[in-house]
């Protein structure tokens, strides 16, 4: 009870911040942006198969799932024992030691009665945020589990635990799913990630890399651990400590700096036999990260409208090149010969649309990425697509979601 008193210690001593979110609005605001979604967002990303080329449609369980925080590492990086040190307590089903041993995704939620669910129950629940999974199939489904604990930290957020991320060529062949692209469908969906180090497995491997690299675009959200600092003395944790820099750096390709958490996250109290200072310097660190996972709940409405804006601006783009391309098919035959010309040409319709639409060069997609999706369907055969529905597009960037956030009054 200590953890409570002292968080909620905390919350008063900072409750006096001028107009924070409470829950209750926070979930009015989201309620609205679900009504604004399905009434004119929807039907159009339905019909043109938007879902195919961005992330599947959204259910109420993504709109109404509580914050998420990722944990990404390499094996053996004290990825679960972190949890269990942030909960206090052992979730089911979880297993530690010096090998690789979470094989799966576990995702760590609120239960009165400790129990796990396995993946294919979940994903067809669609209460839950995890419907979205099912595109990956059940190879991936089969390592998929939710573990519910009664923990009070998880009143509040939801964690996920990750497989640690392998060094080797040969494990990642024998997944059966594309890895990366299942923690892309994650981090898109949490609102803290946290990237896990330890100072004797600093290497990046080529799996790390491209995990890390599919998290650009969510910079904002990505901590760094390092985690088991008191392993290694002051000294060589200087070292450790700019080796890690400069490699997450080159990966991450951005000018800012990733804010490092130093310290050593178990259920024992940091041992000072190779780094006497150490032990005052872990527990300011712990304190710092803790009050970053309780100031999630605030941000996650935050991310969720701006996830929803960042997605609404993909339709509207995705609407505008399907009419494109669709208006320069020939009426009675030969589509498919105009159609694998207009694709091999992509780059060049994305240039004119840069300029007969006005649209920022930025907000299309990955020209690569569309051709082969599209070039799977018939663009003759998609619907036309009126003008007042690109209109009520633009209406819900331009006069609904701003509505919205006024009536609550958001500092944003």
């Amino acid at each position: 009870g200590g953890g409570a008193a002292a968080a909620g210690g905390w919350q008063q001593t900072h409750g006096a911040t001028p107009k924070k979110l409470n829950t209750k609005q926070a979930t009015s605001i989201v309620d609205s942006l679900k009504e604004i979604y399905k009434s004119k967002v929807r039907p159009l990303e339905e019909a043109l198969k938007f879902g195919s080329f961005y992330s599947p449609l959204l259910t109420d369980g993504d709109f109404e799932g509580k914050p998420n925080v990722l944990l990404l590492g390499q094996y053996s990086t004290g990825k679960t024992t972190f949890i269990k040190h942030l909960l206090g307590t052992e979730y089911p089903g979880c297993n530690i030691g010096p090998e690789p041993t979470t094989d799966r995704f576990v995702v760590v939620m609120h239960g009165h009665e400790p129990r796990v669910t396995p993946g294919q129950t979940l994903a067809v629940q669609s209460d839950k945020p995890f419907t979205g999974l099912t595109a990956f199939g059940s190879s991936f489904l089969s390592k998929f589990e939710a573990s519910q604990c009664n923990a009070k930290l998880l009143e509040e957020i939801t964690l996920v635990d990750t497989p640690g991320v392998l060094s080797g060529e040969k494990q990642r062949i024998d997944r059966g799913y594309s890895f990366v692209q299942v923690c892309e469908w994650f981090a898109a969906r949490s609102d803290v990630i946290l990237l896990l180090f330890d100072p004797h497995k600093l290497d990046i491997s080529d799996e790390f890399k491209s995990v890390i690299s599919c998290l650009r675009g969510h910079d904002d959200k990505v901590r760094v651990v390092l985690n088991k600092a008191d392993q290694v003395s002051a000294q060589q944790l200087m070292r450790v400590y700019g080796a890690l820099m400069w490699s997450l750096g080159k990966v991450f390709m951005t000018p800012e700096v990733c804010k490092v958490y130093v310290g050593s996250f178990n259920d024992k109290p940091p041992s000072t036999e190779n780094n006497q200072l150490g032990a005052e310097l872990f527990a300011k660190e712990q304190a710092d990260l803790l009050k970053d996972l309780l100031d999630i709940p605030q941000r996650s409405c935050d991310r969720k409208v701006n996830e929803f804006v960042k997605r609404v601006r993909a339709a509207r783009t995705h609407v505008l090149i399907v009419a494109h391309l669709r208006k320069q098919m020939p009426v009675l035959t030969g589509f498919a010969e105009k159609q694998k010309k207009l694709l091999d040409n992509l780059e060049g319709e994305f240039e004119k649309m840069v300029h007969e639409y006005q649209l920022p060069r930025g907000d299309f997609p990955n020209v690569n990425k569309f051709r082969e999706i599209i070039s799977g369907m018939q663009i003759w055969k998609f619907p036309k697509i009126e003008k007042k529905a690109i209109k009520a597009l633009d209406d819900v960037l331009s006069v609904d979601i701003p509505a919205v956030l006024k009536l609550f009054d958001n500092p944003f």
